[in-house]
């Protein structure tokens, strides 16, 4: 299974990328929500995993672009922020996130809901 990854922060990128990759999944990274954009329309993951708070287009503008495009809506989206309220979390799942994982990750819990959002999809 192929994840996007659109992290800013370096150090949170490296941690989710190594154990997404100790997971058995294919991993690609965005640093930003322009990148994390072209990426998904060229390498059409199978899920993304988005940073709320990305430098310029912000997760919220990506899940709502992703999500309006009739080539890419279908890839599921999860968001992972920081922002913990719970109007955060609405407008997170209203911009087209399907699920919504508050930092620090509960990597156990966050791989549960990468294999929901993909029907079991095996890594790979």
């Amino acid at each position: 299974m192929h994840i996007l990854i659109a992290e800013d922060d370096a150090m949170n990128r490296d941690v989710i990328a190594r154990r997404m990759r100790w997971e058995g999944f294919t991993i690609t990274l965005a640093v930003n929500g322009s990148e994390a954009l072209q990426l998904a329309r060229t390498q059409m993951p199978d899920l993304i995993l988005l940073d709320m708070g990305l430098p310029g287009q912000n997760g919220w503008d990506v899940a709502r672009q992703l999500k309006s495009d009739e080539a890419t809506r279908h890839i599921p989206i999860i968001a992972l922020t920081a922002y913990a309220l719970p109007e955060d979390r609405i407008r997170g799942l209203a911009s087209g996130c399907d699920a919504y994982e508050l930092k620090p990750i509960d990597f156990e819990r966050l791989v549960q809901c990468i294999y929901t959002l993909t029907a079991g999809s095996a890594p790979g």
